[in-house]
């Protein structure tokens, strides 16, 4: 084990001191046990009563834990709350212990407090995944010692005793994560800034804000990645003026050419500067589909260019075809191509999937619903689905957007596109199945959330997986 200064001022900060984790979850685990090594008192809560809890790996450690409706109870007695990324931070009950002086805190930010190394932080609403995990590989590519996690992965916390100063840490960060963020990453990237989860936060202005935290305790020596299409970036920018960070902005384009920047310009993916503009690939070497992967690109371009050589990003360009569940070619069944985009669970992400495609697509899409507006998927879906099957809760929104842009457009009922509800996944499959013909694309992109049917959008993409490699 390598020796860590910072971890040992996690011990002093931390020795004897009574910490109350909220949430059993895939980041409060790892950090429960390392509080509990470095001496705290844990107490651990949880609104679900029935809550998954592996007594076993806690068997060793002098653990409190309260299950139930109670969970919440004398969160004052305290030094520490810890939360999991799902507890609100603005709950009535946290709120007034923080006012009588109990620290809020989170993995992630225990994690940013007190890692040895520099930490690259990636959000956005849409693309985080894949703009993570290129800006790790490229780094490994380049020979760096990389510790991927955050809202991705398994949590990095635990690896604060094997961390050293040259390695990098490198996150996805949701808004959830960011909300009350006291340290902002050496590198700090937004992808782009659309309406979603406001049925977690009260408005879209929190929601926005809650981003903004990646870059809010940024220094001089710190580095903001903004996307220059990006209606947001210009509020950000004033936001930066306004508190006087005295970061450094990067920005990137595909639909223009920037006077320095990663941008996309006659085909390529280029850097500009003020004397040249500098070829870094072309469209065609890369694996991954559709502009919006561009985009992703460009943006980790932006982050690890004065780390990494452009040799290492276009190896990696060449080779790496996408994350699992982001428009995954699953099987080709009797000429007919199925796509899983799972993770879309946005309108944006899914108008962003459907420009991938040169002609029209069986598009399956609906879910869990965000209390996010689904007027801009009308006029995409009457341009590029040649079929609409809908399954979940947001299943009439996204029908209301269509017939409501086909009414703007005078389309007469009789000549749009066929639209059928279904009540579970598979009933859809199987339709589709029947309709395709060969050559088609069948795309599962549900521009919602899986919550209405599944643990998470990934548990949504395998049954999808198992249900095509089943016909």
């Amino acid at each position: 084990m390598l020796f860590n200064d910072k971890l040992e001022q996690l011990k002093l900060v931390m020795r004897g001191k009574k910490v109350v984790v909220l949430g059993i979850g895939r980041s409060t685990v790892p950090a429960i046990k390392l509080l509990s090594d470095c001496g705290a008192k844990i107490s651990v809560r949880d609104k679900n009563k029935e809550a998954k809890i592996d007594y076993k790996e806690f068997h060793k450690l002098d653990i409190e834990f309260l299950l139930g409706e109670n969970y919440l109870k004398n969160l004052d007695k305290f030094d520490y709350i810890l939360r999991s990324p799902g507890v609100k931070p603005f709950l009535y009950e946290i709120e007034e212990a923080c006012k009588k002086g109990v620290k809020l805190t989170s993995e992630i930010e225990l994690l940013m407090q007190f890692c040895p190394c520099k930490v690259i932080g990636v959000t956005g609403s849409d693309g985080k995944t894949t703009t993570t995990t290129l800006i790790a590989k490229f780094l490994e590519k380049e020979g760096y010692k990389v510790w991927l996690g955050g809202n991705i992965g398994k949590s990095v916390i635990a690896e604060l005793p094997n961390m050293s100063r040259k390695d990098i840490v490198v996150l996805e960060l949701s808004s959830f994560q960011l909300m009350t963020l006291e340290k902002s990453p050496n590198i700090s990237v937004i992808t782009n800034i659309s309406p979603n989860h406001l049925d977690y936060h009260r408005s879209f202005e929190e929601y926005a804000m809650a981003k903004a935290n990646i870059f809010l305790k940024q220094g001089k020596n710190d580095i903001l990645v903004l996307n220059d299409d990006d209606n947001y970036t210009l509020k950000y920018m004033e936001l930066i003026e306004e508190k006087k960070i005295n970061n450094t902005v990067k920005k990137f384009s595909i639909d223009k050419v920037l006077e320095k920047g990663v941008c996309f310009k006659d085909n390529d993916i280029v850097y500009c500067n003020e004397k040249n503009i500098i070829k870094i690939c072309s469209k065609d070497d890369v694996k991954l589909i559709g502009m919006h992967n561009i985009a992703n690109i460009c943006t980790a371009i932006s982050a690890v260019l004065e780390l990494v050589s452009i040799d290492s990003i276009k190896e990696v360009l060449k080779e790496f075809g996408g994350v699992e569940h982001r428009m995954e070619l699953v099987r080709k069944v009797a000429g007919v191509n199925y796509y899983n985009d799972s993770i879309a669970s946005s309108p944006t992400r899914t108008i962003a999937g459907l420009k991938s495609f040169d002609k029209k697509v069986i598009l399956i899409a609906g879910g869990y619903d965000k209390n996010i507006p689904y007027d801009e998927i009308g006029g995409y879906i009457l341009d590029k689905v040649k079929l609409l099957l809908l399954v979940g809760k947001t299943s009439a929104k996204i029908k209301e957007a269509v017939l409501n842009e086909a009414k703007k457009r005078n389309i007469d009922k009789k000549d749009i596109l066929q639209i059928i509800e279904y009540n579970d996944l598979k009933s859809c499959v199987e339709y589709a199945k029947k309709y395709a013909k060969k050559g088609d694309n069948v795309v599962m992109s549900p521009a919602s959330a899986s919550f209405d049917m599944y643990k998470d959008f990934e548990e949504r993409g395998n049954y999808f997986k198992e249900l095509v490699n089943n016909l």
